[in-house]
């Protein structure tokens, strides 16, 4: 079901990933496409706000893992729009590769990936997809929004933040939201995806919302701000 989260962004949920579908009036950008298979659903979804597939002129990706760039060749033969992402992960997807080698998080995060996630994510296909332009840190993206770069759970994650409603911040898998605030289920680098989190903390956002779990409607940054900014590792990661 399409869950609006402010006017303009909807959260289209796919299965246990999100993808985001946002208006402008003019034309839609999709953030993120969901595990392959996912096309269908982001068509059922677009059709649900009144829009169709040749209402998108850009796709947005996170990041390249399978959950969320594995139907974007899809969604572009869908389409016909752009594909924007960051260079760290562009020439991955390029090839059709969607994982580099990951580590699990502390705690229970950590552990659902081991028992359930990491065998999904290895056995999940990524088909190659052209990547038409690049996302740069402190860049602006298609919608409007700021290109944050934040590594750590993947090289080329970003995160987008909206200037509207007191800020919205897109995390992707920076952080999760699945069972409360927290860690992403693994990473490439912890300390460098905590790293990452320390930056988020210090933004102006009211409004957060996740690759993984429901939205932050409200105090976004302040949640953030109470969980990672400027305390040590071995305090954040757990």
């Amino acid at each position: 079901m399409v869950k609006q989260v402010v006017p303009g962004l909807w959260q289209v949920p796919l299965g246990p990933v999100n993808a985001y579908l946002v208006d402008d009036g003019r034309e839609v950008v999709v953030v993120d496409t969901g595990r392959p298979g996912s096309a269908p659903k982001i068509e059922a979804a677009l059709a649900k706000i009144g829009r169709k597939p040749g209402d998108v002129r850009s796709i947005v990706l996170t990041h390249v893992h399978p959950d969320h760039a594995g139907s974007a060749a899809a969604l572009r033969r869908l389409t016909g729009a752009a594909i924007y992402m960051h260079e760290a992960d562009a020439g991955m997807l390029r090839a059709g590769e969607g994982l580099r080698p990951m580590t699990p998080a502390p705690g229970m995060p950590g552990l659902i990936w081991r028992l359930i996630i990491k065998r999904q994510a290895e056995g999940t296909p990524v088909e190659a997809a052209e990547v038409e332009a690049l996302l740069t840190d402190g860049g602006e993206a298609p919608g409007g929004f700021r290109v944050i770069h934040v590594p750590g759970h993947c090289a080329g994650q970003v995160a987008l933040l909206w200037p509207k409603f007191g800020g919205v911040l897109i995390a992707a898998d920076a952080a999760s939201n699945a069972m409360g605030l927290g860690l992403a289920p693994a990473y490439e680098d912890l300390e460098t995806g905590v790293q990452s989190l320390r930056r988020l903390a210090g933004l102006d956002f009211e409004v957060a919302v996740f690759g993984h779990g429901k939205p932050i409607p409200k105090g976004a940054a302040k949640a953030f701000a109470a969980k990672w900014a400027s305390r040590p590792l071995a305090t954040t990661a757990l």
